[in-house]
């Protein structure tokens, strides 16, 4: 095949396979048209007056589109109000140990605490001899010592004196005697705070009285007979003990 053909068949070639990209014609050579013949037969070339069309191939333009932001991008809105909190979640597992943590510095000394001093007060006293009131009022002397913690209590006076202010405890036991009144106060300073009573009866019985007080300093404790119209009177013998007045600290005011 000659040189036209050629040129003519690749044109064609390229015409298919780039059908779907942009191209542009070009004439090549003179205006005349060329015929294609067989092998049997030769054409009349004339190169110089020729002129074929052919495909060239011009690339497309890339066009990378750009938005400028500034444009689009309003304003900065206001913020909005609060929204209602959501309802709590259920609680989550315990989490795992962590690891110690490094031995902290060694704290700055403290002051000076007071001085531990244990604070005790106690006494129980009795009375061996029987008693009758002489006298309106008439108070119970004791003579025999069981515990009586500091001398706080004042055998010759029959008087407690509170040394230590607290709560204490008092307690008084008697015996009464046989168709006889028994009429007592126990004493805090001069105002009486408890009454041990027993009607008179050809039965003498053991009468008790108790009683808790809170204390200040120098306050005074004691027993007192209270005699009316009636004869009053408390019994006790030579071999037992039936008249005890007992009284301790539980608890110091300062603790």
């Amino acid at each position: 095949m000659d040189f036209p053909a050629l040129i003519f068949l690749s044109s064609l070639v390229s015409a298919e396979v780039l059908a779907q990209r942009t191209f542009l014609w070009q004439e090549v050579g003179s205006s005349s048209c060329v015929r294609c013949c067989g092998d049997s037969e030769k054409p009349v070339l004339n190169p110089t007056k020729s002129r074929v069309k052919q495909y060239i191939l011009y690339p497309a333009p890339k066009f990378q589109p750009q938005i400028d932001m500034t444009i689009l991008k309003g304003e900065k809105g206001e913020y909005g109000g609060a929204g209602q909190t959501g309802i709590s979640g259920k609680d989550g597992e315990p989490g795992p140990h962590g690891l110690s943590g490094e031995k902290g510095q060694k704290g700055q000394r403290g002051p000076s605490g007071n001085s531990c001093k244990n604070q005790y007060a106690a006494f129980s006293v009795a009375r061996r001899k029987s008693l009758h009131s002489t006298e309106y009022f008439q108070p119970v002397i004791f003579d025999t010592v069981f515990v009586n913690l500091y001398e706080h209590f004042n055998m010759f006076s029959g008087i407690f004196y509170c040394y230590i202010p607290g709560i204490y405890f008092f307690n008084l036991n008697v015996h009464t005697w046989n168709l006889k009144e028994t009429y007592l106060h126990i004493m805090k300073n001069s105002q009486e705070v408890a009454i041990l009573y027993a009607q008179p009866s050809d039965r003498s019985i053991m009468q008790s009285q108790s009683i808790m007080l809170d204390l200040q300093d120098k306050d005074e404790v004691w027993v007192r007979m209270y005699k009316r119209e009636r004869e009053n009177a408390i019994y006790n013998d030579d071999t037992d003990v039936y008249i005890i007045f007992n009284g301790h600290l539980i608890r110091p005011a300062t603790e």
